[in-house]
């Protein structure tokens, strides 16, 4: 039975729910579907009757399956506002475990720093032993061959006795030296073994960092499937629940319309000529009070209009200044972070290689900023809006247009993989993609405001007209 196919009563059958596996942590996520197979089953078997009802009865019926639809709807309302309750606390664990990243990932660029470090360290150490170590031996080689002569031989020898008793001298001075120079190897060899154990243990805490940084990627992962789960499962449903409403809606509608023409038909049949003029008469009383109707209902809807006007123009007003007061506490909070200038709220972690108005790497000048990123780092978005755009561009790649209050949008390119759509909402700093998985990846980042590029590290509180076009 398909969606959209009439059948004889004009009552078109809505298909029979999918179910679905449990949601995360054991838990249905829709335990009304009872309810909603019911009222199906209810609209088939009422579809053989149909055939012989009277219009009136079929109106009747139609009327309170839309009834049932509409307690239905308001069932799924409630279900909704449990679903949106989940869902925004699943916005804010994301939230908070994207702060956590970051952080772990700029310890493990300081452990990989100090590791790279102590690395050279024990390399130059090694070799300046080892040359010490060469002189040692050549030093001690040759008191070994000077020790191995006789007394008698060394009288022998064709040298003067000068000479014998200058190299007597040299000997006996090079002799505390030697000492000396061992003692001060036995040093640093000691210095070296402490080195190389600082270097293993440095080792060892880089390795548990990354470790935990995996960690924190693969439960930001959970909880992005886990939000997307929930934001699909209440689209359906509701689409299911509204597609049902409308087709019964339209059916009560062509019902209502055939039962007044049929009424028209039968008065004017049963009508007398003598009451034609009563009947003209009656007509233009009928257009008269329906015109002034009309007119009530005009003024009255455009009172209504006005009224919802200064009501909306006092809620802008309300959130413009709601907004103000939380631009103004983040630029705060910026300013207040050891690891940002002011007003800053970068997309990545990593560090800036080409920044507004600089020129990058094909001599243009630069509308935003190049954040080089770590493999697999989490994207965030830098302020709460709605995505505008989400995929590749030409030649740029996959990127994400996310508008935000007071006329700015952020564009963001390079992602390896996007985990949000077009037409959802994103909290400041929730989790919306990854950078691609291997080498050191580069994220570009540009903030407009009413069109016009404006400098991402000065945040949203930056004045109006100072970027380039």
């Amino acid at each position: 039975m398909g969606a959209g196919r009439d059948h004889p009563a004009g009552v078109a059958l809505l298909p029979l729910p999918v179910s679905r596996p449990q949601g995360a942590g054991g838990r249905r996520a829709f335990p009304w579907r009872p309810a909603l197979l019911t009222a199906t089953l209810l609209a088939i078997s009422a579809t053989a009757a149909a055939q012989t009802e009277s219009p009136g009865q079929t109106l009747k019926r139609v009327e309170q399956d839309l009834q049932s639809d509409k307690a239905l709807q308001r069932q799924l309302d409630r279900q909704s506002q449990t679903l949106q309750k989940e869902l925004d606390e699943l916005r804010e664990r994301l939230v908070g475990l994207a702060d956590q990243e970051r952080a772990q990932e700029d310890e493990l660029a300081h452990l990989e720093e100090s590791l790279t470090a102590l690395e050279t360290q024990e390399r130059n150490q090694a070799d300046k032993l080892e040359g010490e170590r060469q002189q040692i031996a050549a030093l001690l080689a040759a008191l070994q061959r000077v020790a191995r002569i006789p007394p008698e031989a060394a009288l022998a020898r064709p040298d003067g006795p000068v000479d014998t008793l200058r190299s007597a001298l040299l000997l006996r001075d090079t002799v505390p030296a030697l000492r000396a120079r061992a003692d001060a190897l036995a040093q640093a060899l000691t210095r070296l073994a402490e080195t190389r154990e600082t270097l293993q243990a440095q080792r060892s805490r880089t390795y548990a960092a990354r470790l935990t940084l995996i960690d924190r990627q693969k439960e930001i992962g959970q909880l992005v499937a886990r939000r997307e789960e929930l934001s699909r499962q209440t689209e359906e449903e509701r689409q299911q629940v509204a597609q049902r409403t409308a087709r019964l809606s339209g059916q009560a509608a062509d019902l209502r319309q055939l039962m007044e023409r049929i009424e028209a038909e039968r008065r004017a049949a049963a009508a007398a000529a003598a009451k034609r003029e009563a009947e003209r008469l009656e007509a233009a009383r009928r257009d008269a009070e329906r015109r002034l109707a009309e007119q009530k209902a005009a003024e009255q809807k455009q009172a209504e209009q006005k009224l919802a006007d200064q009501k909306a123009a006092e809620q802008r007003q309300a959130e413009e200044k709601l907004a103000e007061q939380r631009a103004r506490a983040e630029a705060e909070t910026a300013r207040a972070a050891p690891s940002a200038p002011a007003g800053e709220r970068l997309p990545v972690g990593g560090r800036v290689t080409v920044r507004y108005g600089e020129a990058d790497r094909y001599g243009a000048t630069s509308r935003g900023v190049t954040i080089q990123a770590r493999a697999g780092s989490t994207v965030v978005s830098p302020q709460a809006g709605t995505i505008v755009f989400a995929g590749p561009f030409r030649g740029y790649g996959q990127i994400l247009i996310v508008e935000h209050s007071h006329g700015y949008h952020s564009l963001i390119a390079g992602f390896g993989r996007i985990d949000t759509a077009v037409g959802r909402r994103v909290a400041t700093g929730e989790p919306i993609g990854l950078m691609p998985a291997d080498g050191s990846p580069d994220l570009y980042f540009e903030l407009r405001r009413h069109g016009q590029p404006i400098n991402p590290q000065r945040g949203f509180g930056a004045p109006e007209g100072k970027g380039q076009g």
